[in-house]
């Protein structure tokens, strides 16, 4: 059966976990269809879908005949190559026996912020994990990074998704080694909540090395993708993931990144989608936090945890704690005996009336804070003379310029 006819009346049991929510059985599997033959982020096919409807497009690709509009003889010939092998219905079958759903706009767990990609938005979704997705991506941040990070990446990224998820916080990422997976990790241990976007079937976990971490994060949280099941990752399909996370989430964390960084890809991508972008600090020598240092000049904004994550992305109000250095006993001090102390030397003795006038106070006024100082612990008395005692040496990298 070709035509209307196949994704109008091909039977199916419904999608997997639950009954079709939306247009039906034949937009269902015309979006599965699409998954197999166009790829994501294909603005011309996006273009086709909004113009022509899923169902239009996938019935022309199965008959073949004339291009649509944009698609050149060449490539018209690969899409037409890949729909005669494409099958909606073994691929929902396969999917329902890896326990996966396929989610796609229409749909009641559509998260609605991917429609900001515009043409480019996935023709749907395959969720591998019990929650909802679209409750979920409402109070989510993405935090991604280098897969060859540092002890510092990883060991930043794992406290920055804990503190996130203790915060009520979903942690979304890209399931790979090294920032990614600290990430995931950072907030599993938490007891919290994460999705791994993927560049290929959420049915087979990649990089292998992840299988029990991606195999957790589906049995705790969500594993989702646009691919269908069994497709493998490419270079570009790791690339076009990357605006998923950023659509997806209210705003994105980088944490150690080179200048040539897909991490970086992903938050220019939530900068163009109007989302928060931020990154953490490196060393200035370190290569691998180049590109996140670049990132903060073109305007990011410099994050080190959870509460200052959440300031910018959070609701109004969540305001991260005021930052400044400890309370020193001389700061307990009066104006006064600050300004009587402040005029003493840092070496060797004073008189009293030459600390008095550098106090800009009296003789009097000034030997009876002295007396006081005295009784704290911050001068001593040789003679006539007044001098520092050691305690009220403060080092000069406090910011008070006292050496």
């Amino acid at each position: 059966m070709s035509g209307a006819a196949e994704f109008a009346a091909e039977p199916v049991d419904g999608p997997v976990d639950g009954p079709v929510d939306g247009p039906g059985d034949g937009e269902l599997l015309a979006r599965i269809f699409l998954t197999r033959v166009v790829e994501p982020g294909d603005e011309t096919g996006g273009r086709w879908v909004r113009e022509l409807g899923a169902r239009e497009v996938a019935e022309r690709l199965r008959a073949g005949g004339r291009p649509l509009p944009g698609a050149s003889g060449r490539r018209w010939a690969g899409l037409l190559a890949r729909a005669e092998r494409a099958d909606p219905g073994r691929d929902l079958a396969v999917a329902r026996d890896a326990g996966v759903r396929f989610v796609y706009p229409g749909t009641a767990e559509w998260p609605r912020q991917l429609d900001d990609l515009g043409d480019g938005r996935p023709v749907g979704l395959w969720v591998r994990g019990p929650a909802d997705l679209r409750m979920w991506a409402l109070r989510s941040v993405a935090v991604v990074g280098a897969r060859a990070c540092t002890e510092y990446g990883a060991h930043m990224a794992a406290t920055l998704a804990a503190e996130l998820a203790e915060r009520g916080w979903v942690v979304v990422s890209g399931g790979a080694y090294g920032v990614d997976g600290a990430a995931h990790r950072g907030a599993l241990g938490s007891g919290g909540a994460t999705v791994a976007v993927l560049a290929c079937g959420v049915d087979r976990p990649y990089p292998r090395g992840h299988t029990g971490l991606i195999t957790r994060i589906a049995e705790q949280g969500l594993v989702i993708g646009e691919l269908p099941p069994g497709d493998h990752p490419t270079q570009s399909r790791f690339i076009l993931r990357n605006r998923v996370i950023a659509a997806l989430t209210r705003g994105t964390v980088v944490v150690e990144a080179a200048h040539r960084s897909g991490s970086l890809v992903t938050a220019r991508a939530a900068g163009r989608l109007g989302r928060h972008t931020m990154g953490v600090p490196g060393p200035a020598t370190s290569g691998r936090s180049a590109g996140v240092h670049e990132l903060l000049r073109q305007g990011a904004v410099l994050v080190t945890d959870a509460a200052e994550i959440v300031e910018l992305v959070g609701d109004m109000g969540e305001l991260a704690p005021e930052r400044r250095g400890p309370v020193l006993p001389r700061d307990l001090l009066q104006p006064t005996a600050r300004q009587v102390l402040d005029a003493l030397p840092a070496r060797g003795a004073a008189l009293a009336e030459g600390i008095a006038r550098d106090a800009r106070t009296t003789r009097d006024d000034a030997i009876a804070r002295l007396y006081e100082l005295r009784a704290l612990g911050y001068v001593e008395r040789h003679g006539d003379g007044w001098k520092l005692t050691r305690q009220a040496v403060i080092p000069a990298d406090d910011g008070s310029g006292v050496p």
